[in-house]
């Protein structure tokens, strides 16, 4: 268990950017598109043709002094449509694989650079409880959050980290840029390198 340097990704043949010359649009780009994909697009108003009620007209067109009018349900009244309210709709954005690796690129890359990664030769927790992946955790960094990255865990150490607030498995696999940036600490686990450079290729 050591610090996880620029040479050692290079090793395990993990490509980098680590100067911040360029890959800052993407990372941007990636964590908008991340939470822009979490939006439900749920949100309706009624327009006036889907509000309850009648389509008579209120008063004659002529002769009462006032302005002319259709129905109620005109958006001008209580209780009528509402004109250009939200409507149900995808927030979905697409960011292309090329983006992607390139923002991954950059994360890792500034990650390393500040001292924040560190390896593991393996990562189990074989108790399933709390107190022992804290330990084991802390065996490694003190930082106040930590995302420790493997190939795969078992049954048991994602049971102990089940209760850990500060703390979270991933896959190499499955780890995003917008994890990345949240969490603190990084722990890579040796069997995750395979995987991580693949994804940085």
């Amino acid at each position: 268990m050591s610090a996880f340097t620029i040479q050692d990704a290079e090793k395990a043949n993990i490509q980098l950017i680590d100067d911040g010359s360029k890959g800052g649009q993407a990372v941007h780009d990636l964590v908008v598109a991340y939470q822009a994909n979490r939006r439900s697009g749920t949100a309706q108003c009624k327009t006036r043709g889907e509000v309850r009620g009648t389509g008579k007209k209120m008063y004659r067109q002529k002769g009462t002094g006032g302005a002319r009018h259709g129905d109620r349900k005109a958006p001008i009244f209580v209780g009528g449509g509402v004109a250009f309210g939200p409507r149900n709709r995808s927030y979905a954005k697409i960011v292309s694989k090329k983006v992607r690796t390139l923002a991954l690129r950059r994360v890792l890359g500034e990650k390393i650079n500040e001292g924040v990664v560190h390896s593991a030769s393996s990562f189990e927790v074989a108790s399933g409880k709390t107190r022992d992946i804290v330990k084991a955790i802390r065996e490694i960094t003190d930082a106040a959050r930590v995302i420790i990255i493997g190939k795969s865990f078992t049954e048991e150490t994602y049971r102990a980290e089940r209760n850990l607030t500060w703390g979270l498995l991933q896959t190499a696999e499955n780890v995003n840029v917008e994890e990345l940036l949240f969490w603190g600490d990084v722990i890579i686990v040796d069997d995750a390198l395979e995987t991580l450079a693949s994804r940085t290729a």
